[in-house]
């Protein structure tokens, strides 16, 4: 289910599908709730009950969501942070696609894209922030 890879010492985890990412997404959003509840927030046509019932059971069996039972009743609550599934499938992308190389990445998009050297200058600027976060940032 989970392994820990040493080389970049974070977890790796399978991969959602779109239905179970977008359960999810309402998940992290909602932090905990009843199958009803994600269905109200899903848009129209709204899925059967039992669709999403069966999406978070193999959730569960994944290890991404753990609930609450009230009797039969059970409140559903993420067991995995957004923030950790997205370093991870961020993580698997990068090597998929761009063989661990972030410059490749950027230089895709800023041809794809069409960006402009005061788009890039822009990024660098905020990834700059976030690479040193004992500076202070500067009112520009």
């Amino acid at each position: 289910m989970f392994a820990v890879n040493n080389f970049n010492n974070c977890i790796e985890m399978k991969e959602l599908t779109k239905a179970e990412e977008q359960i999810m997404q309402e998940l992290w959003t909602l932090e905990k709730a009843f199958v009803k509840d994600i269905i109200d927030r899903l848009p129209e046509p709204k899925p059967a009950y039992n669709t999403v019932s069966t999406i978070i059971r193999i959730l569960e069996k994944k290890g991404f969501v753990d609930h609450y039972a009230y009797g039969k009743t059970h409140q559903y609550f993420p067991a995995i942070s957004k923030t950790d599934y997205t370093k991870s499938y961020f993580k698997n992308f990068l090597s998929g696609y761009f063989s661990n190389s972030f410059q490749e990445m950027v230089s895709f998009f800023a041809k794809e894209d069409k960006m402009t050297l005061s788009d890039l200058e822009d990024i660098i600027k905020e990834v700059g922030k976030d690479l040193e976060p004992d500076n202070p940032p500067s009112n520009e």
